[in-house]
């Protein structure tokens, strides 16, 4: 770090969790994530109804972030907590005084002019020494990012390659998101970044199922050729028949020590029938289905979907819902009880269910659209997704 950056700069990481969406999600410290800000969506947190606190990531703050290349040209991001921020942020540093200040020299971004896009590349043994970096004491899992952005999508015969390593979906958004910010060629300028609440931070091995929920997903400021876009999209896939379509999904294989990764190429392709099948990977775990998940799922769905309705004018035009549970079982074994007897009902924290992503969303009262196309009533299509999403879930947990 340059002498005048101070203790606090931290160099942003990709985060290696994100299953979905296009915007780069990059870890700020362990428990913090960061994304561009849009307007919109920090008017939606500075005006989170209470209710919806519970399924939303805690909103911590903004940060100013500015792109770094050194001599070597490689790039890395650079977040400064002191400028451009509101009082209240400072509440990110640790007890300890220092924000966790993570040092990524070793392996950084190299913008790669050799590749056929002159896109930014990372090598294996980078991508493998972050992994390691970010699941300390685990074992490492093999990764086979050599990245191409083909690759991601689908081999000649139209299939995924069944993926057993990292979701490389984050990295593909991170890779994008320098491009952008290299060729702009402004070093030094500082971009606004929202800190939010790193979700699955507390699971050693997070299984996350990443919903594009609704059925609509522009926004009401969408150009007429945008919307017609996103039409397409929703009648080409389950948004129109269910109501929620896949975005991501990462699944821990406990049998062979691989995450089973899909992207949202694969989501859009699904019927209903493949919709239910996927949704029934996502509790497979390769040795069993995790029936133990469905009540917890549910409940919280159920407690979701009574939030939803009391919404009055809020639309969440292409907002995200993730499931997310822990993929390392912890075995109760006869010989090693609880410490404390288990309370009736399930343990709420083993299964997660949160909003995200809120760019588009519109509401009344809205400090970033002024003038928003009022909605009367709770979002039906939402409402319309939840409810199937119930509906399969409890077929599911029924045998069918």
């Amino acid at each position: 770090l340059g002498p005048g950056e101070g203790r606090a700069a931290v160099l942003l990481q990709p985060f290696v969790h994100q299953v979905g969406g296009h915007t780069s999600m990059l870890t700020y410290d362990e428990h913090t994530i960061c994304k561009p800000l849009v307007s919109q969506e920090l008017s939606f947190y500075e005006s989170l109804p209470l209710a919806m606190r519970q399924f939303t990531p805690q909103y911590k703050g903004i940060v100013s972030v500015h792109l770094k290349k050194d001599s070597l040209g490689n790039l890395t991001l650079i977040a400064s907590p002191g400028l451009g921020q509101p009082d209240g942020c400072g509440r990110l540093d640790s007890a300890g005084g220092d924000p966790a200040v993570t040092l990524w020299h070793k392996c950084k971004w190299t913008a790669s002019g050799s590749s056929e896009h002159g896109l930014v590349r990372w090598s294996h043994t980078q991508v493998t020494k972050t992994f390691k970096e970010s699941c300390p004491g685990k074992k490492l899992l093999r990764t086979d990012l050599q990245y191409h952005t083909d690759s991601l999508l689908e081999d000649a015969n139209g299939k995924q390659p069944e993926r057993k390593s990292y979701n490389p979906w984050g990295l593909h958004c991170h890779r994008q998101h320098l491009n952008r910010m290299s060729s702009k060629h402004n070093e030094n300028k500082l971009q606004q970044f929202l800190l939010l609440e790193n979700v699955v931070s507390k699971y050693s091995y997070p299984c996350i199922l990443d919903l594009k929920m609704g059925t609509r997903q522009h926004g009401d400021d969408a150009s007429e050729e945008k919307k017609a876009r996103h039409i397409k999209k929703c009648e080409q896939s389950t948004s129109a028949s269910l109501g929620v379509r896949i975005c991501g999904m990462q699944v821990y294989q406990a049998d062979t020590g691989h995450f089973l990764c899909k992207d949202k190429y694969y989501g859009r392709k699904l019927s209903p029938e493949g919709f239910r099948q996927t949704l029934r990977q996502f509790l497979c775990n390769g040795n069993q289905l995790r029936t133990d998940l469905l009540e917890p799922i549910i409940l919280r769905l159920k407690a979701l979907l009574s939030v939803i309705r009391k919404q009055s004018s809020y639309r969440f035009y292409s907002s995200s819902l993730l499931i997310i549970y822990d993929g390392q079982e912890h075995k109760e074994s006869a010989d090693h009880p609880l410490p404390f007897p288990k309370p009736h009902g399930t343990n709420p924290s083993r299964v997660d269910v949160r909003m995200i992503d809120f760019a588009h969303t519109t509401f009344k009262g809205s400090k970033s659209n002024p003038n928003p196309t009022l909605h009367d009533g709770p979002d039906q299509g939402y409402i319309f997704g939840l409810e199937n999403l119930i509906k399969i879930l409890q077929n599911l947990s029924e045998g069918k």
